[in-house]
Formats: structure tokens, sequence, C-alpha cells
């Protein structure tokens, strides 16, 4: 449809200066955190669930693509808008956030920086363990919608657990609520859980309750070093099968070491080959038997050093180190291709082994970190989109990663998300049946498919990852 045109449908519902037509505005919603350019042919900029429900319902009589979109931190293509048409952008959504300490809760609109939660609750004496990179700058709504955890989610699970009740559009322009202010609840279909996680394919979130607990009494963090990475993998598998649960286990190879220390000096240990961080949280006299009992299994398995942070601002200052992985490795190539192939606990040292050959076979820049304990691994290549012959290589590798994935009982995304990217690979782990029940839900959601197209699922005759 002509943008002139689109235009005048969307103006009976928003005021014109939340209408961004132009090519300049237009061009900087055309990409993400992830890899990929498309651009909209508008943009609008709700405040309110009447607004976005009306412009479902119009979108739905002329089918119209409609993206939502937060922060645009997402790693797999959430938000590009594949198919022209109309991005959502929530960032301008009436914010409001309020913390009941009596019920344990939080009550979110979508556009509530993910920060700012974890501050008030802690402010409050609870706390909110869900906390990805970058959670300073992501929106709430965007990571109900990936799915995405971080670091805590070894010990105290995914996002998904923390979700209680939604507010949602649908992708028809009906408002409902799933869910509720009770930790239990079975009445009917868990809609709450199907609608997190799903790529903004299914909903768009309005508000969202989510479930808070008291904030852990103390807690100690260690840092070692490690001059073989499979050493690191083994140490963060014994720890895990000596009855100890850290609240975050998180990796880093070498080339993260050095991007950090090149882009924020931090302290690290440079000649490691690996790093691993271990976090212990709960009584302090449990604590302090654990984070020992961690030390010592560590030098069993070769650590070169361990060292235990000693005050808050030293295990502020690890913590600090890791987040800036991601922003570092950027200044190691114009172009990065992120991953977040997930296995199971065991097999951690076996896919750090598979992630090394894939390295060396297709001679990359290809560095790993991520939530180790969980299995959840961030490989990522550094690269440059203008080298086609390079990126040819990429596109192996990266095929390479998820069959690895899957071969070893793991799945394509433990918090990133399907997007565009991943979706080629979706059948190799679901299996055709799996897919097929998948694709009919969204079917019956939205049965126009006007609802962030072209994401999840495999297009016709699209069987490989395809950058170039």
């Amino acid at each position: 449809m002509e943008t002139e045109k689109l235009c005048k449908l969307v103006e009976s519902i928003f005021p014109q200066k939340r209408i961004l037509t132009n090519l300049a505005d237009r061009y900087s919603y055309s990409f993400d955190a992830s890899f990929g350019e498309y651009l909209p042919d508008l943009v609008v900029q709700p405040e309110n669930k009447e607004e976005i429900a009306s412009l479902i319902k119009v979108a739905n009589e002329y089918k119209i693509p409609v993206y939502p979109r937060g922060a645009a931190t997402s790693l797999s293509g959430g938000s590009l808008a594949v198919k022209g048409g109309i991005v959502l952008d929530m960032s301008q959504f009436k914010k409001h956030l309020v913390i009941d300490r009596e019920n344990l809760l939080a009550i979110v609109s979508p556009s509530v920086i993910t920060g700012d939660i974890h501050k008030q609750a802690e402010a409050a004496g609870l706390f909110y363990p869900p906390d990805p990179s970058s959670s300073h700058v992501s929106t709430i709504g965007g990571n109900l919608l990936e799915n995405s955890s971080g670091p805590k989610g070894l010990k105290y699970g995914t996002t998904k657990e923390y979700v209680i009740g939604l507010e949602v559009v649908t992708p028809t322009g009906e408002i409902i609520r799933t869910g509720g202010k009770t930790v239990k609840n079975v009445t009917g279909y868990d809609l709450t859980r199907l609608i997190v996680g799903s790529e903004g394919t299914l909903g768009i979130v309005t508000e969202a309750t989510l479930r808070l607990i008291p904030k852990p009494q103390a807690r100690k963090t260690l840092l070692a070093s490690f001059d073989r990475l499979i050493d690191s993998g083994h140490a963060i598998t014994n720890i895990l099968s000596a009855g100890i649960l850290p609240s975050a286990m998180e990796l880093m190879d070498n080339a993260c070491i050095r991007a950090v220390e090149n882009y924020t000096p931090s302290r690290l240990p440079v000649d490691a080959e690996a790093i691993i961080i271990v976090e212990i949280d709960g009584h302090e006299a449990a604590i302090e038997e654990e984070i020992k009992r961690c030390e010592e299994i560590c030098f069993k398995q070769h650590a070169t050093e361990v060292k235990v942070a000693q005050d808050e601002a030293s295990r502020a200052s690890i913590w600090k180190a890791r987040k800036m992985v991601s922003p570092a490795i950027t200044q190691m190539g114009p172009t990065k291709i992120s991953e977040d192939a997930t296995v199971p606990r065991s097999e951690i040292p076996k896919m750090m082994e598979r992630l090394h050959a894939i390295r060396d076979k297709y001679q990359l820049n290809l560095v790993v970190f991520g939530h180790a304990g969980d299995g959840n691994l961030h490989p990522n290549i550094i690269t440059d989109k203008r080298n086609f012959e390079e990126m040819k290589r990429v596109e192996e590798a990266v095929s390479e990663i998820f069959e690895a994935a899957v071969e070893l009982g793991g799945t394509l995304s433990g918090e990133h998300g399907i997007g565009t990217l991943k979706a080629p690979y979706m059948e190799m782990e679901l299996g055709p049946d799996g897919l097929m029940m998948m694709k009919k839900i969204k079917e019956a959601w939205d049965p126009n498919g006007i609802l962030n197209p072209g994401k999840i699922f495999p297009q016709p005759g699209q069987t490989k990852v395809a950058l170039l």
C-alpha cells in the first residue's frame, strides 16, 4: 500500500506528531541489534491500548503487516519490518511501574526499562531475577516477548516463570487479560505462558504482572582463570554435580577477555584461555561454605588463579566486565552475528570443543561467552558483511553451530529468540509435526497473518540461513 494512503488510514487513530513518515525517521527503525535492514512504510507511536487495538483492526481490514518494537535490542531480528508495513514503536507508551510489596508483585507497562524494575524492587527489599545484559536499556515488553532472561536463570529460572498475568491486544484487535495476581492459576489454557516468548507474533503486551521474590540476604562472587577452555567447562559441570546451585555461572573465552580489556580495562587475566564467574547467594553462613567449595573445585580442574570478591565494589567490577563483553566485541569488526545455542549442562565441554572446531574449520573470528551454568552459550562471529567470501563461510559456520546444539540434545535458542536468522532450522529441532502445531496456533490467533510476519517460521523454500 502507498505510504500516503497508509497515513490517511492511521490519521484517525494517531495525532500527526506520533506518525513518522519521512525517510530519515523510518530508516532509524529499519534495524535492531541483529543482522539485516528492512525499511518500514510507516512508524506510529501509541500511548495506550485503545490506540493499538484500533490500529490492529485497520491492519486486519487492509492486510497491513504490523511490527511491535521496544528498545530494539533484539539479537534475532524480532522487530524488523521484513515485509514493510507499520512499525509500532512502544517506547512512547505511557509508563507505569507499581511495586505491590504485600503480594510480592510488580505491575508494569511494556515501555518500562527492565533495569528500573530491578531498582524499585530492590528498594522495597524484593528481587526480580531475570537480568538480560541489555536490561539497562531494554524494555520489559521486549524482554517478555523474547523470554530474555540473563545469568540468573541457572538458579531462579527464566522470564516466563515470573510473568503471572498479562493484558494483551490480540492479532485481531481484541483486548484480553490472561492470568492474574495469584501465583496459582489453573483456569483453562495457560495463555500467559503461550504469549511470553512468542516474539510479538501472538499479541502486543500492554501491561504485565510480574512475580517478585525476597531479596537474598547475602552473595559472594568469584572469578577463576584457566589455561584451557575445556577445563573451565569441566569446572562448571563439576560445581553443579557437587550439589551447589549458584545464582549465576558465566563464561568468557580469551577473545572476550582481551576485547573487554581493550574496551574498558577491568584487570582481567589477558593470558587466560577462559574465565568463569560464579556467584552464590542465600544465607551468609551457607554461601561462605559454598564459595570455598567452588574455589576448591576450580583449582582441582586446573584453574591458574581464583579471586573471591571481598566487597561489593569488587563484585560490581567483575560483573561490569561481564556486561561489557557484547559492546566490547563490536569493536573487533563492523558486523557481529550473535547466537545463543543452548545445550544440556553435561554437554557444555563437548559444545565448546565443537565451537572451537567450527572456528578453525572456517577460519573465522568466533568468540564464546554466555550463561554457561545453564548451557546457554553465546558464540559470536565478528566479520564484515561487505566481504562476500567470508560471509559465505559465516553462513556455513552458523548452520553447523545450530546442528551441533541440536545433536547434543540442545536447542536453537536459549533466550534471544528465533526471529529471522534461526527460522530455517525450526523443523530440524521440532520435526515437521511439531512445527505444524505451532503454525496452527499462529493461524488461529492471527488469521490474516498481520502481526510480526516473517518471524519464527521458515519462508517457502528457506532451508538455511542467508546472510547475503
